[in-house]
């Protein structure tokens, strides 16, 4: 008898497992289709996009743009200003920004927070004309104009992320025996990094965005396509170069939010 109620108690637990072990593929699955989902349909608009261009008759003015060898030169120089401005916005606010959050130097915040707001005060393409004037065209002052828009996300982020440190984890770190610059190292730093990719997120996409503006100062770029488009009135090289504009800053979009989920310190 007694062994008879041990086997009938046995499914409930068969039963129970089975289901248990069901969800964890379901829960690997979904972060899965969140990364792959954004890429998908962006591939999915660029073929939209293709199959309409290639089902119209066009123009032989359109196709003078509308054609591979003109959007591939243009998406790469869009792409070569958007990188190296992103790059040289790093290496100039993020060390500027943890100097900033030092104790010493926190009066400067202001004045500094002011200097870099104002690239963003000012119309980027105003800004690129006063630029213009002064040193002419290229993309150098493409350059600069892109920087001088998009530092601001990255510094504040830079300063605010460092200052929200929990100054008791500070403390503790610092009664381990660690050096200041391993305070600022080890902790300060590795908690502010995802405001820091949150910055530095916002300032991807803006400066997409501003690259457009670099054809008014001979850079190239997807400017090039929509102010073509503008010009001779063709709709479709003006959709063209605003769809291939607005892929691209979507797709650094979350190629930012990729790099900030990978870099993000665990636990937090």
């Amino acid at each position: 008898m007694s062994g008879e109620t041990r086997t009938a108690s046995a499914p409930p637990l068969a039963i129970s497992s089975p289901g248990a072990t069901a969800a964890e593929p379901g829960g690997r699955r979904r972060p899965v289709l969140r990364y792959l989902g954004t890429p998908l349909a962006l591939a999915a608009v660029l073929l939209v996009l293709y199959l309409w261009v290639s089902g119209l008759a066009l123009d032989s003015i359109e196709q003078r743009t509308l054609n591979w060898e003109y959007i591939h030169t243009r998406v790469l120089e869009h792409l070569r200003l958007t990188a190296v401005a992103t790059l040289l916005v790093v290496i100039i606010a993020i060390p500027v920004g943890i100097l900033l959050s030092r104790p010493g130097a926190r009066w400067l915040s202001p004045v500094v927070l002011g200097l870099a707001n104002l690239g963003q005060a000012t119309p980027a393409i105003g800004l690129l004309a006063l630029l213009t004037i002064q040193f002419g065209i290229g993309f150098t002052i493409a350059l600069v104009g892109l920087i001088a828009y998009a530092v601001l996300p990255v510094l504040r982020n830079t300063i605010i992320g460092i200052q929200q440190v929990d100054p008791a984890l500070i403390e503790a770190a610092r009664g381990m025996g660690m050096t200041r610059g391993q305070v600022l190292r080890r902790v300060e730093i590795k908690l502010a990094v995802p405001v820091i990719l949150a910055g530095l997120r916002t300032a991807l996409v803006m400066a997409v965005g501003v690259a457009t503006l670099a054809t008014f100062v001979n850079a190239g770029g997807l400017g090039d396509i929509i102010v073509n488009g503008i010009k001779l009135q063709r709709t479709p090289v003006l959709v063209t170069g605003g769809v291939l504009t607005a892929v691209i800053a979507f797709f650094v979009d979350w190629l930012g939010s990729v790099t900030e989920n990978a870099l993000r310190p665990r636990g937090i």
